[in-house]
């Protein structure tokens, strides 16, 4: 069966092929309304499909958004990843995915497939992007918005949440509880020293510690993101001599990394240890004791990053134009802390 093609909508309705043009693409010209219902009439009876790859070539854009995490594995990512596929499908977007684990090649070659692909722009919600990833973005000109981390590998539009103030708010109500000082869970040797969300839940943290007088030196403990890894760091610090009453986490993953340890170790959370931890992810509500942590609204983060990639006025005249939207912390109070 002969491919229906545009050329045949156009003799059906009467019309002109760059008017069934307009119409699929719904511009960028005007057609009225009763020449509008023919080509919708035609389309529907001939079984008209319009070929997007071709739409792609002419136009150099898709509907489709990259998007470039470090671990779909990790909670915090998949729900934030999740929220950005429904920001772009109400748009009438859709989103290719592609998992970095943490590593900048991973990230460099998703960055050319997706590019390639012409999609309408891409939202990194990464570690990095690394300098590498930061020039192969400059070679093709591309639409991006940073998403949780902004890096000065690349100037260009973030969306990210006050996380310096979200953990010094964690903090402060663990000291309130009135321990000697808090122990904190932070990012490995290879987390950015500028730029991370966990440097920065880190520097709230060591900020909100200096504001109650209690020295840092020592207490600040190196544990991956994860829970499985973090659960090995916290049995070697809570099994020790000199073990901390409140431990504050960079991350959700690590906190339940925590309190399974506390839990094999035969320690009582809250009475003899206190946990916090940051991003609320939904888990967290379900821990035992549920998990006391900072919050971001990631729906709006999310619709806010979709509305960014899509949005033309970010290119004026070639340059990037600086855009970044800070949105705040909040902090959940659950069990774990001794509330409640």
């Amino acid at each position: 069966m002969a491919k229906v093609t545009r050329d045949d909508v156009a003799r059906l309705a009467g019309t002109s092929t760059a008017v069934v043009s307009y119409v699929i693409n719904n511009g960028p010209r005007p057609v009225a309304p009763a020449t509008r219902e023919r080509v919708l009439a035609a389309i529907q009876e001939l079984g008209y499909r319009p070929d997007r790859v071709a739409q792609a070539m002419a136009s150099r854009r898709t509907d489709l958004i990259g998007l470039i995490l470090p671990d779909a594995r990790q909670p915090f990512f998949a729900e934030m990843a999740h929220s950005v596929e429904r920001a772009a499908a109400e748009r009438g977007k859709m989103v290719l995915v592609g998992n970095s684990d943490y590593l900048d090649e991973r990230e460099v070659h998703y960055l050319r497939a997706f590019l390639g692909m012409r999609v309408s722009g891409l939202i990194l919600i990464s570690q990095g992007p690394s300098e590498n990833a930061a020039v192969e973005i400059e070679a093709w000109d591309a639409r991006v918005v940073l998403l949780h981390a902004r890096r000065a590998a690349i100037d260009d539009v973030a969306v990210v949440c006050d996380d310096v103030g979200g953990a010094r708010l964690a903090v402060r109500h663990l000291l309130e509880h009135g321990h000697a000082y808090v122990a904190c869970l932070g990012g490995t040797e290879r987390t950015p020293k500028v730029g991370d969300p966990v440097t920065d839940h880190v520097e709230g943290w060591r900020q909100a510690m200096e504001e109650a007088g209690r020295p840092t030196e020592g207490r600040l403990f190196q544990a991956p993101y994860n829970r499985y890894d973090a659960y090995q760091v916290a049995l070697r610090l809570l099994s020790g001599p000199d073990r901390p009453t409140a431990v504050f986490c960079a991350t959700d993953d690590q906190a339940i990394g925590v309190l399974r340890a506390a839990r094999e170790l035969r320690i009582d959370v809250p009475r003899e240890l206190a946990v916090a931890g940051f991003d609320d992810v939904k888990e967290a509500g379900l821990t035992d004791p549920p998990l006391t942590t900072v919050a971001a609204d990631r729906v709006a983060m999310a619709n806010a990053a979709v509305d960014l990639v899509l949005d033309d006025g970010l290119r004026v005249a070639g340059s990037r134009r600086e855009r970044v939207e800070r949105f705040p912390a909040e902090l959940v109070v659950r069990r774990s802390c001794g509330c409640g």
